[in-house]
């Protein structure tokens, strides 16, 4: 059974239809965006480049499990976990993230590496300027997408907070850091004792 055929007038009307649309776009005003003179406003919910949050303490967020990495489509995402110990402790938890990398060149800012995070240590930011020269720029490391400082925190490494514990923490019960909280030595990192005590001279 063959199919109906499209009528004259079909034929006719579609054509005036589609030139229709473009017929009054020719007389709407153009919209001219004065970037970068005026920045965008984005929306609240905007899916730009990542954050890698702290607890109110100063302590990171992440747990280096991985599952960001999992879940992300372009493969852009690379963690690597590492213990905490009590001389040197980054994370509430037994583990934190000792390396984190996000390739900009691959990631497709979907927000799936952001849902599958249980504890909300990665969050998506407004900031959408991330274009650069080279490709070695735009694969972001931790210290770059570690959130700054805020007003009482202590920055990593440094103890938990005396009698409480990782729930405690996702709880909410800690609020700022422990009064006389100390940075301890990132031994890891290549710090040393007598490092560390020049740069508190410094910081004082």
């Amino acid at each position: 059974m063959s199919e109906p055929s499209e009528s004259t007038g079909d034929k006719f009307q579609n054509p005036v239809a589609g030139f229709g649309v473009t017929f009054k776009a020719m007389f709407k005003k153009r919209l001219t965006e004065q970037y970068p003179e005026q920045q965008k406003v984005t929306a609240p919910r905007f899916h730009g480049r990542h954050q890698l949050n702290r607890h109110p303490d100063g302590l990171e967020k992440c747990v280096g499990c991985e599952l960001c990495a999992w879940a992300c489509p372009a493969d852009a995402i690379y963690v690597e976990g590492a213990d905490n110990t009590d001389e040197e402790r980054y994370s509430p938890g037994e583990r934190y993230g000792r390396v984190y990398q996000i390739n900009y060149a691959r990631c497709i800012l979907c927000g799936l590496c952001i849902e599958a995070c249980p504890t909300r240590a990665l969050t998506m930011t407004n900031e959408f300027e991330l274009a650069n020269t080279t490709r070695e720029s735009l694969i972001y490391t931790k210290d770059e997408l570690l959130a700054g400082l805020e007003e009482g925190m202590v920055d990593t490494p440094h103890a938990i907070f005396p009698g409480m514990d990782e729930q405690d923490y996702y709880r909410g019960l800690v609020t700022e850091a422990a009064p006389g909280t100390e940075r301890q030595v990132a031994v890891s990192k290549g710090e040393s004792k007598e490092q560390a005590a020049k740069d508190e001279e410094v910081d004082a």
